[in-house]
Order: C-alpha cells, then structure tokens, then sequence
C-alpha cells in the first residue's frame, strides 16, 4: 500500500472512525424462526453453527468439498498460534522470496518491504485483515522446517494437513499456505470450516486479530527509520453487523466469493460460513439474523480507497 504524509493518514482514519460507526439495529422479529432455516441463501455450501454449544444450526451442501481461495489463512494462523512456545514477539525479516512470490502469484499483499523487521503478531495481522500472501509466506517459512524457505513452506502446508486430521476435518485438503493452487488440491467443506473456526475463536490473539476493522502497525525499516504498515480488514460484516467479532474473507476464480464469519450476541457466539455465493454478506446478514431471531438493518462498512479486497 502506498501512503502519503499526514493528509492520507487522516483521511484513512476519517474513513475508520466513520465505518465503525456504521447503523446497525437489531430487531426482535416478530414471527417464528423458520424450521427450514434462512429463505434465498444463494451460497452453493453453508453451515451455522451455535458455537457454545458446538450445534449445528442449519446446513446447505455442508460436505461438498470445494476451493476455499485465502479462507486457507485461517489455518496458517492456527497452525502459528498453535505452536508451542510460540513467541508472537519475535521479529521476521521480510524476504526478496516473498516479494518475489506476489509479483509472480498476484496473490493479495500486505505491501511487507523487505529487509523490514516485523514480529509474527504482526505478520498476523498483515495475513488476516489485508490478507497478505506476503505475509502468509514469512509466515510458513518461519514455522515451516528444512534448510530453504522451499522446504520450510512445504513442510508448513504438511502442518497444516495434521491439523486439519487433529481437528476432525476429514474433507479438507491443503496444498497451499494462502489458497493459491495450481493442482485443485486445496479444498475443504463448509462444516470444516465450522469446526476449524470454532477452534481457532478459542485462541485470545486469534480473536483480538479478526475482530480488528483497522490496524497500524509500527516495524523497524530496513533504512534504520520506522515503518507504519496501514491495514484495513477485508471482512465488511465488521463495522456493520451488531456483534460480528471476524472471521476472514475469500475469493478465487473457482472458490467464488467466500467467508466464515461469526458473530456475539448476549453471550452467545455463532459462527457461518459461505462458500462460493456472490451475494456473501446480505446472505450472512440473513443467516445470522436466523440464527439470532432478529432483523438487523445494516448500512455496510466500505474499504477506504485503496484498501485491499477480498
């Protein structure tokens, strides 16, 4: 991301301060929930889940396996977050490798410049509200093993596998440290998701990362000078939907438009997920609303220009 002096950096936060304020009112519907579940959800899958209770809400081709686009960084946070020991202050230099692989990818980027000194909390946070594959892969080279970030970023995706098997996800497959694929071997289902995401939502930095509509991060430059990194998260149901706490975004040409989001209300957190649905937060707002019994009026948060999409 190119940013200016002061004037672009309050304009940016203008356009924060402005998003988070965003109306929405939730209602108490007057009529009963619908056994059928929520009317015109066009996802091709779909799953709400009553995370508390670890209950299933309502489904829609929940075990059909498909393309999941960067929905796969949920699971390099975790396999991160799940390390033992794992240090979220320690500092990662930003590589020619990863910068090298946006050009040749078009992956998304967090616009990490190399020589940077970023901790992994950041680099966190520059994979999950951006949704930088930059940052996906400083990630996976330093979590990965082996004596090149080839070896390292392979032996991560193998991490990711093992916990996909740890988790119960006996229809995922990951080939991939940030969705991208050239073999169609990177594919999941939407009650995967589900369970995948309930259990990343118990980590407390996993949480504290997603829910976040905006961040700035400061990072030793490789000049010696400081570097503010500006990230807005690409998740529109934050700042919109009364009590939406994450979760993270995709989109690919074969995936679709995608998202696993969830929501808090009186104490009480569901979790969705859509795969493949062009209509993606209206149908989010609808199947959350389900859930709640509720009828929430939304104006919905818009990127600030030149924020990342997702």
């Amino acid at each position: 991301m190119k940013h200016g002096g002061g004037r672009t950096i309050r304009r940016w936060g203008a356009t924060v301060i402005a998003s988070t304020a965003a109306l929405s009112i939730a209602v108490p519907t007057a009529t009963a929930q619908a056994a059928a579940g929520p009317s015109g959800i066009r996802a091709k899958s779909a799953y709400l889940l009553d995370s508390g209770a670890n209950r299933q809400l309502w489904t829609k081709a929940a075990d059909t396996k498909r393309p999941m686009a960067s929905i796969t960084k949920i699971m390099t946070a975790v396999v991160v977050l799940d390390t033992r020991g794992v240090d979220l202050d320690k500092k990662v230099t930003v590589k020619q490798a990863y910068l090298d692989y946006i050009r040749t990818s078009g992956g998304s980027a967090a616009d990490l410049k190399k020589g940077d000194k970023l901790t992994v909390k950041q680099l966190l946070y520059g994979m999950l509200l951006p949704s930088g594959c930059d940052a996906a892969m400083a990630l996976a080279d330093t979590f990965g093993t082996g004596n090149t970030t080839a070896k390292r970023t392979t032996s991560f995706i193998s991490k990711m596998n093992k916990k996909a098997d740890a988790l119960g996800m006996t229809k995922t497959q990951y080939d991939s440290f940030d969705g991208i694929t050239d073999h169609h071997s990177n594919y999941t289902t939407a009650r995967d998701l589900a369970k995948l995401a309930r259990h990343a939502l118990g980590n407390t930095t996993f949480r504290t990362v997603v829910k976040s509509v905006y961040t700035e991060q400061k990072a030793p430059a490789a000049n010696g000078r400081t570097r503010t990194y500006f990230w807005s998260n690409t998740n529109k149901l934050l700042g919109s939907y009364s009590g939406a706490i994450g979760i993270k975004t995709g989109t690919g040409s074969a995936a679709g438009k995608c998202i696993v989001f969830a929501a808090k209300r009186n104490g009480r957190t569901v979790v969705g997920v859509i795969l493949n649905d062009a209509n993606r937060y209206p149908d989010a707002k609808k199947m959350l609303d389900w859930a709640y019994h509720t009828r929430t009026q939304v104006t919905w948060r818009q990127l600030p220009e030149g924020a990342r999409q997702d």
